[in-house]
Protein backbone atom coordinates (compact mmCIF):
# COMPACT_ATOMS: atom_id res chain seq x y z
CA UNK A 1 0.00 0.00 0.00
CA UNK A 2 1.37 3.58 -0.89
CA UNK A 3 2.05 6.00 1.34
CA UNK A 4 -0.86 8.12 -0.50
CA UNK A 5 -3.16 5.69 0.55
CA UNK A 6 -2.42 5.19 4.19
CA UNK A 7 -3.02 9.26 4.58
CA UNK A 8 -6.92 8.30 4.51
CA UNK A 9 -8.64 9.02 7.21
CA UNK A 10 -9.55 5.57 7.77
CA UNK A 11 -5.22 4.96 8.82
CA UNK A 12 -3.91 6.46 12.01
CA UNK A 13 -0.41 6.69 13.21
CA UNK A 14 0.14 4.11 16.04
CA UNK A 15 3.03 3.20 18.16
CA UNK A 16 3.79 0.69 19.79
CA UNK A 17 5.93 -0.09 22.95
CA UNK A 18 6.87 -3.84 22.67
CA UNK A 19 8.38 -5.17 25.70
CA UNK A 20 10.04 -8.58 25.06
CA UNK A 21 12.78 -10.90 27.03
CA UNK A 22 15.57 -12.72 25.41
CA UNK A 23 16.24 -16.30 25.99
CA UNK A 24 19.75 -16.18 27.94
CA UNK A 25 18.18 -13.47 29.92
CA UNK A 26 14.49 -14.25 31.13
CA UNK A 27 14.20 -11.94 34.10
CA UNK A 28 15.98 -8.98 32.03
CA UNK A 29 12.70 -6.87 29.69
CA UNK A 30 14.15 -5.07 26.77
CA UNK A 31 12.09 -2.47 24.78
CA UNK A 32 11.26 -2.20 21.05
CA UNK A 33 9.35 0.94 19.97
CA UNK A 34 6.96 0.47 16.43
CA UNK A 35 5.74 2.98 14.41
CA UNK A 36 3.10 2.99 11.06
CA UNK A 37 0.14 3.57 9.85
CA UNK A 38 -2.65 1.19 11.08
CA UNK A 39 -6.61 0.86 10.68
CA UNK A 40 -8.36 0.65 14.14
CA UNK A 41 -10.23 -1.17 15.46
CA UNK A 42 -8.46 -4.04 14.09
CA UNK A 43 -4.63 -2.69 13.56
CA UNK A 44 -3.61 -5.33 10.84
CA UNK A 45 -0.14 -3.72 10.27
CA UNK A 46 0.56 -4.21 13.95
CA UNK A 47 -0.74 -7.82 13.82
CA UNK A 48 1.17 -8.71 11.15
CA UNK A 49 4.01 -7.17 12.95
CA UNK A 50 3.49 -9.24 15.80
CA UNK A 51 3.31 -12.43 13.84
CA UNK A 52 6.93 -11.55 12.34
CA UNK A 53 7.67 -11.41 15.33
CA UNK A 54 6.66 -14.65 16.88
CA UNK A 55 7.80 -16.45 13.89
CA UNK A 56 11.38 -14.81 13.28
CA UNK A 57 12.62 -13.45 16.67
CA UNK A 58 14.01 -14.67 19.15
CA UNK A 59 12.90 -12.55 22.08
CA UNK A 60 9.64 -13.35 24.14
CA UNK A 61 6.79 -10.74 24.01
CA UNK A 62 5.80 -10.01 27.65
CA UNK A 63 3.35 -7.01 26.54
CA UNK A 64 2.39 -4.55 24.35
CA UNK A 65 1.43 -0.72 24.67
CA UNK A 66 0.20 1.03 21.55
CA UNK A 67 -0.99 4.97 21.33
CA UNK A 68 -2.50 6.99 18.52
CA UNK A 69 -1.98 10.76 18.61
CA UNK A 70 -5.21 11.09 17.23
CA UNK A 71 -7.56 9.21 19.36
CA UNK A 72 -9.05 10.99 22.20
CA UNK A 73 -10.38 7.68 23.99
CA UNK A 74 -7.95 5.91 25.97
CA UNK A 75 -7.80 2.55 27.99
CA UNK A 76 -9.13 0.71 25.43
CA UNK A 77 -7.75 -3.16 26.13
CA UNK A 78 -7.34 -5.81 22.93
CA UNK A 79 -6.17 -9.23 22.71
CA UNK A 80 -3.27 -10.47 20.86
CA UNK A 81 -2.81 -14.14 20.88
CA UNK A 82 -2.55 -14.12 24.62
CA UNK A 83 -0.64 -10.94 24.92
CA UNK A 84 -2.51 -8.39 26.61
CA UNK A 85 -2.61 -4.85 24.22
CA UNK A 86 -3.14 -1.55 26.52
CA UNK A 87 -3.79 1.34 24.70
CA UNK A 88 -2.28 4.70 26.33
Amino acid sequence: MSHREKMTPAYRLTTAEILYTMPGSPHLLESYLWQDYDQAPDYPALARFLAFWSENLGGELHSIRYAEPEKETAGINLAYQGYHLTMQ
